[in-house]
C-alpha cells in the first residue's frame, strides 16, 4: 500500500524571500477595506444619534429615585416628596406575590414618606382606639395618602395601610426590621404579629415578602455601594495603581540586563508563596474543622458581599488549599518538561524589555487605550440609562386574586375608582409599573438595547484593535533596525498610530465586528441559560451548555486570529483577510515552535504579574483592613474593601502582551534570511544561539549585527 505523502512546504503558502530593502513598516500602503471603515463611520453617528434621542426621551431621575403608586419620585427637590426620600408599602405581604417578578412591582399600594414606622399596628387597632387616645391616629395617618382625614373609609378607599410594622430604609425603601436571636428570626422582639385583617401572622410571612423586592433590587444595591466605594477611595486606589505600573515598569527593565536571575528569582518565589498558602490554609481548615458552624457549605450560605463570612468556613479553606496545590503542581511539572523552551521565553522576553527601553512611549499607551475604553463604557451606560427611564408613567391594574381577568391591563389611576374593575376585581389597584409608551421609538426600546450593546461591544473591540496594530506596528520599526537605535525611525509609536488610524480603520473594524457578534452571541446564550436555570427540559440545557462551549472557544480563536492579523496589517498595509491568511499560513509553518513559546512566555509573564499583582494585593489588604497602625485613621470608610483591593492588585504588566508580538517577528526573520553576513538575521545573537538555527548546509553563520 502506498504511503501517505507529507504536506508539501507550500500547502501553507510560500514564505517571503529575502529582500534587502524591507526596514520594518512598509509606508506605502493605500486604505484597506473602505467599506467596512465607511460603515463604521455611518454607525457611529447613527450610535451618536441613539444617545441624542434617548437623552430627549430619557429621564434618569426615573432610576435613581424609587417610584410611588403615582409615577412620582421619593426625595427629588423641587417637589412636593422632596421631604420624603422613603419608599414605603401599605401591605408588604402582598409583595410575595409572584406578580413581583412578571411585573417587577408589588401590587400594593406605594407610598413616598419621611420616615418608617416604628411599631405594630393595624387599622383595626386604630380604629378601636382612635376615641381613646387620638395621638394614636395622629401617628397612624402620617402613612396615609396625602390629604386623607377620614379613617371610616380607609380600607374600602384603600387610603391607608391595613397595618403597619417596625421598619428601617433599605435602598429608600421600608423594609421590616428583621433581627436574628438565638437563631430564631424576630422584628421588634415579635416572632408573631397581626395582619391587616385581624388575623395572626408569622414575621417569616414578612421574611418572604421582603425577598420578593430585595431580589429586584440586590443589583441596584451593590452597584450603588461598590460605586461609593469608588467614591471614597479612589485617592488610594490611584495610589495603588501608580505603585503597581512603577513596580511593573522596574520590573520590565531589569529583564533587558537581569531576564534569567531575575525570572528564575520569580518562580522560585512563586513557588515559595503558594507552598506557603497551602501551609496557611491547611492551618485554618484544621482550626476551623472543630468549630460549630464552620462545617456549614458554601451552596448554604449563598452569596455573601461580605468575603469575611465565607473566611469563617472550613470548606472555604479547604477549595484554597486544593486549588493552590493544583497551581503549585502544574507550575513545577511545567518547569520540568519545558526548562529548555523556558531559556528561548526568557531569551525573547529579555529582547521585548530591550524593545521598551528603547522606545519608552510605549509603556504610557495604555492609558490611551484605557481613556477610551472608560469613554465607550461611560457612553454606553449612559445610554442605556436613557433609554431605560425613556416614555410616560404607565398603570397597570394589580390584583391579588388570581382569576381577576383585568390584571397586568393598562389603567387610569384619575378614574380607576370610578371603573367595573374596583367591582369585578374587589381590591384591586391602578398601580404605576413602568415609564414607557405607544410610540414607534417607545415599542422599540428593547431592539434599541441591544443595537446599543452590540455597538458598544464593536467601539471595544476596535479600541482594542488598535492598540494592538500600533503597539505591533511600533515593535516592528524596532525589530527590523539592522542597528539599534540609530536606525529605528523617530516617534515609532506616533508613527504607527497615524498609519493604523488613517489606511486601516476599515480592516481594524472588521476584525473587531466579527468579534463582536460572536460575544454578542455569547451575551444571549448567557441571557437564556439564566432564563432557563429553573427548566427541566434536559435536552435543552445541554444544546445551550455546548453553544456557550464552542462559542466561547471560537470567541477565543478569533480573538488569537486577530491580534495576529493586525501584526501584519501593520508590517505589511494588507487587507484584514489578506492579513489573517499570512498570519494564519506563518504560524502554520512554525506551528509548533510558536505553540510552545507563546504558551511558556504567557505562563512566565502569568507568574511575573501574579507575583506584582499579589504583592500589591496583600499591602492593599493590610491597608483597606486597617492593619497598618501608621496610616490606619487615613484609611476610608468602605462597604466592600475588596474593591479598591481588586482594582489596586488588577493592574499588572500593562506592556506583558508585546512580547508576543515579537513571535511573528521571529518566524518572519528566520524565513526570510538565513543567518549568513549577506542575510543576517534581525534577532539578537543570544535569541539566535538558543534557537540554534542552521542552514540548509548545517553551518552555523555567525551573526554580525551592531546591538
Amino acid at each position: 500500500m502506498a504511503r501517505k505523502s507529507a504536506i508539501p512546504p507550500s500547502y501553507y503558502g510560500e514564505p517571503h524571500k529575502f529582500d534587502p530593502t524591507f526596514r520594518g513598516p512598509v509606508h506605502n500602503r493605500g486604505c484597506t477595506d473602505v467599506l467596512c471603515c465607511v460603515i463604521f463611520v455611518i454607525v457611529i453617528l447613527g450610535y451618536i444619534v441613539l444617545g441624542t434621542v434617548a437623552w430627549m426621551h430619557g429621564d434618569p431621575r426615573k432610576v435613581v429615585y424609587p417610584t410611588d403608586s403615582y409615577g412620582q419620585f421619593c426625595g427629588q427637590q423641587g417637589t412636593p416628596n422632596a421631604n420624603k426620600a422613603i419608599l414605603f408599602y401599605f401591605n408588604i405581604l402582598q409583595c410575595a406575590n409572584p406578580t413581583v417578578l412578571i411585573n417587577l412591582q408589588c401590587p400594593t399600594t406605594q407610598l413616598c414618606v419621611s420616615k418608617c414606622p416604628d411599631r405594630f399596628a393595624t387599622y383595626i387597632d386604630m380604629q378601636y382606639n382612635y376615641r381613646r387616645n387620638k395621638s394614636y391616629w395622629d401617628y397612624y395617618k402620617q402613612f396615609c395618602k396625602p390629604g386623607f382625614n377620614n379613617p371610616d373609609k380607609v380600607l374600602r378607599d384603600e387610603d391607608c395601610p391595613s397595618m403597619i410594622v417596625p421598619s428601617r430604609p433599605f435602598l429608600q425603601r421600608c423594609f421590616p426590621d428583621f433581627i436574628t436571636r438565638n437563631g430564631t428570626l424576630t422584628v421588634a422582639n415579635k416572632t408573631n404579629f397581626k395582619d391587616g385583617h385581624g388575623k395572626v401572622r408569622s414575621v417569616v410571612d414578612l421574611r418572604d415578602a421582603a425577598n420578593g423586592i430585595t431580589s429586584l433590587l440586590d443589583a441596584k444595591e451593590v452597584g450603588v455601594k461598590i460605586f461609593e466605594d469608588y467614591a471614597s477611595s479612589w485617592f488610594w486606589i490611584l495610589i495603588g495603581l501608580v505603585i503597581s505600573m512603577l513596580v511593573s515598569l522596574i520590573f520590565i527593565l531589569l529583564l533587558r540586563f537581569t531576564a534569567g536571575v531575575l525570572f528564575w528569582m520569580v518562580i522560585f518565589g512563586v513557588i515559595v508563596a503558594v507552598g506557603y498558602g497551602i501551609w496557611h490554609c491547611y492551618w485554618e481548615y484544621s482550626t476551623l474543622k472543630g468549630k460549630p458552624d464552620s462545617d456549614i457549605t458554601i451552596s448554604d450560605i449563598g452569596f455573601q458581599t461580605d468575603f469575611r463570612v465565607y473566611l469563617q468556613l472550613s470548606q472555604t479553606w479547604l477549595i484554597f488549599m486544593i486549588s493552590l496545590a493544583v497551581i503549585e503542581a502544574v507550575i513545577i511539572i511545567v518547569l520540568i518538561f519545558l526548562r529548555s523552551r523556558v531559556r528561548i521565553a526568557i531569551a525573547l522576553l529579555k529582547e521585548g524589555s530591550k524593545a521598551i527601553g528603547c522606545i519608552m512611549s510605549t509603556l504610557f499607551y495604555p492609558i490611551i487605550t484605557f481613556l477610551l475604553l472608560a469613554l465607550c463604557i461611560a457612553y454606553w451606560a449612559v445610554t442605556a440609562v436613557f433609554l431605560a427611564s425613556s416614555g410616560e408613567a404607565v398603570y397597570k391594574v394589580m390584583s391579588t386574586l388570581p382569576d381577576c381577568k383585568y390584571t397586568n391591563l393598562t389603567c387610569d389611576p384619575e378614574t380607576f375608582s370610578q371603573s367595573n374593575v374596583t367591582k369585578l376585581c374587589p381590591g384591586s389597584q391602578c398601580t404605576f409599573a413602568f415609564y414607557g409608551g405607544e410610540s414607534l421609538y417607545h415599542r422599540y426600546i428593547f431592539v434599541l438595547q441591544l443595537c446599543n450593546l452590540l455597538v458598544f461591544l464593536w467601539l471595544v473591540n476596535f479600541t482594542i484593535a488598535l492598540g494592538q496594530c500600533t503597539l505591533a506596528g511600533a515593535f516592528a520599526s524596532y525589530y527590523w533596525a539592522l542597528r539599534k537605535p540609530e536606525d529605528i525611525p523617530p516617534c515609532p509609536l506616533a508613527s504607527s498610530f497615524g498609519r493604523a488610524l488613517r489606511y486601516h480603520t476599515g480592516s481594524l473594524a472588521f476584525g473587531a465586528l466579527i468579534l463582536s457578534i460572536v460575544q454578542f452571541i455569547r451575551i444571549i446564550l448567557e441571557y437564556l441559560d439564566h432564563k432557563l436555570k429553573g427548566a427541566h427540559n434536559a435536552f435543552t440545557r445541554f444544546l445551550l451548555c455546548c453553544l456557550k462551549c464552542c462559542f466561547w472557544c471560537l470567541e477565543h480563536f478569533i480573538k488569537f486570529m486577530n491580534r495576529n492579523a493586525y501584526i501584519m496589517i501593520s508590517i505589511y498595509g494588507k487587507n484584514f483577510c489578506a492579513s489573517a491568511r499570512d498570519a494564519f499560513f506563518l504560524l502554520m509553518r512554525n506551528v509548533m515552535r510558536v505553540a510552545v513559546l507563546d504558551k511558556v512566555t504567557d505562563f512566565l509573564l502569568f507568574l511575573g504579574k501574579l507575583l506584582i499583582s499579589g504583592s500589591v494585593g496583600v499591602l492593599a489588604f493590610f491597608f483597606f483592613t486597617r492593619q497598618i497602625p501608621v496610616i490606619q485613621e487615613e484609611v476610608p470608610s468602605l462597604n466592600y474593601y475588596w474593591v479598591p483591593l481588586l482594582v489596586s492588585a488588577s493592574n499588572t504588566t500593562s506592556c506583558s502582551r508585546i512580547f508576543l508580538y515579537f513571535f511573528l517577528f521571529i518566524c518572519e526573520d528566520l524565513e526570510r534570511n538565513d543567518g549568513s553576513p549577506s542575510k543576517p538575521y534581525y534577532m539578537p545573537p543570544g535569541l539566535h544561539r538558543i534557537l540554534n538555527k542552521t542552514d540548509q548546509g548545517g553551518k552555523k553563520y555567525a551573526v554580525k549585527r551592531v546591538i
